[in-house]
């Protein structure tokens, strides 16, 4: 079987929670559709909407009642005596199927609701894009602050990582230009001294002496009998 080129996409959490809530309502209420202009509704409660409407100075209560009073005449009922579920309209359902193309071809694994939002645009016989052109509200708008979240979320994420990457430790002038000589001898990465117990021995008195405390070494690496210890 081929392996699809896209990832799951799922709705966000809210965003679905919101869709759940208003389906149950009209449930509730017998109607026998669930349309965008319930999907409009639901995202009236969610924070990156609602300020986006509110930046345009737009009443959400009123508008909110238009689109009620806007269901409540035109959705017709389900008899009480029947047993038929509500149904999402052919436009409910494309609005919610293209806002996951949307996200599948931006890469996202996350339907948002102003990804809903765009997409309502495109049922142009609806009420909710009637009323949301009367409010003055664009598909333009609404994808421009899209984009403005998107690169500010971006930025906030790369902030992140640069915050919580940790940092190297800064070396001292001493660390710098100098070797510990005694962590490496810890760590057994100087080779043993043979043969020159007398010569270590001789000068750790030495470096033990309150005064005339310096050791001297003369002689090449290696050479037996020209190694001498000096002190003064």
């Amino acid at each position: 079987m081929q392996r699809s080129q896209y990832n799951t996409v799922m709705i966000e959490t809210a965003l679905q929670q919101e869709i759940n809530t208003i389906m149950t309502k009209a449930r509730n209420n017998r109607l026998e559709f669930v349309t965008v202009e319930h999907l409009l509704i639901a995202l009236f409660n969610i924070d990156e909407v609602v300020s986006f409407l509110r930046n345009k100075r737009i009443n959400l209560d009123e508008l909110r009642l238009e689109l009620e009073d806007y269901i409540d005449t035109h959705t017709p009922l389900i008899p009480q005596a029947s047993e038929t579920d509500i149904v999402p309209t052919v436009g409910f359902q494309r609005v919610l199927q293209r806002s996951v193309y949307q996200a599948q071809s931006a890469q996202k694994n996350t339907v948002y609701a102003m990804n809903i939002l765009v997409s309502i645009f495109a049922e142009q016989e609806s009420y909710a894009v009637y009323l949301l052109k009367q409010n003055d509200v664009s598909r333009l708008e609404v994808m421009e602050a899209i984009a403005t979240q998107t690169a500010y979320y971006e930025e906030e994420d790369r902030f992140s990582r640069v915050a919580n990457k940790p940092k190297k430790a800064k070396k001292t002038t001493l660390e710098t230009y100098t070797v510990n000589l005694c962590e490496k001898a810890k760590l057994g990465k100087i080779d043993p001294l043979l043969g020159r117990e007398e010569e270590v021995l001789r000068t750790v008195q030495i470096l033990s002496r309150r005064r005339k405390n310096n050791p001297l070494f003369v002689g090449q690496a290696g050479v037996e009998n020209g190694n001498r210890t000096r002190y003064c």
